[in-house]
């Protein structure tokens, strides 16, 4: 594991899947849906593959690395964006995490995997072979449905109005009679005036015309990359503690499933703002505590330091995707979320990196990354909160997303400053519309008697003035 060689092929790896969101996902995202971009991606990683296993020399091993691990990064995000836009709000948490568990299990997989074939080239076939026969079914659109969110954001509303006909077949569901008012599910896709829209694409471009989306997506994807990149920081500090047979892997993967835990307990309870701050905190804190008082600390606290923050910056990386997804516009999802992946990836590669280099220039990597953890915290505050909300659809609604206030009154009693001046009775007041009308009337005619027929007001009057 010390060949540098080894270290250059995980940085190829990891290149490929951080800079493969840059340029596919404009066309690919905007122009063809999640299941092409889920499909064409899965078919050319087949033949990367066997290339990777039959590399007969350096560079042959590397470029193929770098252009698989671009198309293994195309269908992560592509399969990320549709699981979203295909659950509902109350659910959308639970599937996203239940997903991650499937991921961490696979990373659990794979020693033994690797342990089975004995040699890193069977490794490769048979990762190889798992993809292709995902591949064989492609043909069955029931197996990857298109995105209806997707094709009636961009006014393909032919094409979303068979989807949810699909959606609603698979499920069981009457089209004609599903409508709690009575009315059919897709009445309002048939009564569109003028027929058919023209279709819409959004490139991620738009992004930087926009000021609460630009801005949404700048500061999750600055806590993605501080979530994944601070990592290093603690690992370093529980090596010399652990056994050596992959132990940093197992960690790695170990915290990532207690952190997807944590999420799912959390997240919906408290909201994606507040976790997400607590986390970014006790991230920052513990890297701070490390980085002035290691030299004074016990070991037992140094490690008890070192696993906190492993699992708060898992959970602040985690929980930064899946928030960029909630809150980009389904006409810029997958591009949007395609460069957080990236500042993401960007992250994970500190850790190659800095072993290269043998540590060399730790301390000041230590001091950047704690220093952007503290200062996330701020930004953090600016975000809109999208628990238990509809994901937006156009850049319109996207833009709408503002920052909920900081305090909130409480659910059962009123704050103090919300108190009327005077007290209202429960029953009704006497002041309603209709009496002060008669009120009104009363009074008016009252006036005119007084003013006699001649109209001289104020004779006899005693507020009337002196002449």
């Amino acid at each position: 594991l010390r060949n540098p060689a080894f270290f250059w092929h995980s940085w190829a790896h990891w290149t490929g899947k951080s800079c493969s969101p840059l340029p596919p996902c404009p066309p690919w995202f905007s122009r063809f849906g999640r299941r092409t971009t889920f499909v064409l991606p899965l078919i050319l990683s087949i033949p990367l593959g066997l290339t990777v296993a039959l590399a007969v020399d350096y560079l042959m091993l590397v470029i193929a690395r770098l252009l698989f691990g671009a198309m293994l990064a195309g269908t992560f995000l592509s399969l990320y964006v549709a699981r979203l836009e295909l659950c509902d709000p109350p659910h959308r948490l639970m599937v996203t995490m239940s997903a991650s568990f499937f991921w961490v299990a696979g990373q659990l997989f794979l020693p033994g995997l690797a342990v089975a074939c004995g040699e890193w080239r069977l490794l490769q076939g048979a990762i190889t072979l798992g993809l292709a026969l995902l591949a064989a079914c492609w043909w069955s659109p029931s197996l990857f449905l298109e995105s209806a969110r997707w094709l009636l954001a961009t006014q393909q509303l032919e094409k979303g109005r068979r989807a949810l006909l699909d959606l609603a077949r698979g499920n069981g569901v009457s089209p004609e009679n599903s409508s709690p008012t009575g009315e059919p599910l897709l009445a309002e896709l048939d009564s569109w005036p003028g027929g058919s829209p023209r279709a819409e694409y959004h490139s991620v471009c738009r992004l930087f015309s926009t000021r609460v989306v630009w801005k949404n997506s700048l500061i999750l994807g600055f806590t993605a990359f501080i979530g994944s990149g601070i990592r290093h920081c603690f690992t370093r500090n529980l090596a010399p503690y652990g056994p050596h047979f992959y132990f940093p892997y197992f960690l790695m993967a170990g915290s990532e499933a207690a952190a997807v835990l944590f999420l799912c307990l959390t997240v919906d309870r408290f909201g994606r703002r507040a976790i997400l701050l607590l986390s970014t905190v006790l991230t920052g804190v513990s890297s701070l505590l490390l980085l002035a008082l290691m030299q004074y600390l016990m070991t037992w606290l140094i490690l008890a330091l070192s696993v906190l923050g492993i699992l708060a910056s898992q959970a602040v990386a985690a929980l930064s995707v899946f928030f960029a997804g909630e809150v980009l516009p389904t006409v810029v999802r997958g591009a949007g979320l395609g460069l957080i992946l990236a500042a993401h990836t960007m992250g994970q590669a500190a850790t190659p990196i800095m072993d290269i280099h043998h540590s060399r220039g730790f301390f000041l990597h230590h001091v950047v990354f704690a220093s952007f953890a503290i200062l996330s915290v701020l930004s953090i505050m600016l975000l809109p909160e999208s628990s238990h909300r509809p994901l937006p659809d156009s850049m319109q609604e996207g833009e709408t997303q503002h920052r909920p206030p900081l305090f909130h009154p409480s659910r059962h009693r009123r704050r103090q400053d919300q108190l009327p001046l005077l007290s209202t009775h429960s029953g009704a007041s006497p002041y309603d519309p209709d009496t002060y009308a008669h009120l009104v009337t009363a009074t008016k005619k009252m006036l005119d008697s007084r003013a006699g027929p001649a109209g001289t007001w104020g004779q006899g009057n005693p507020l009337s003035p002196e002449p």
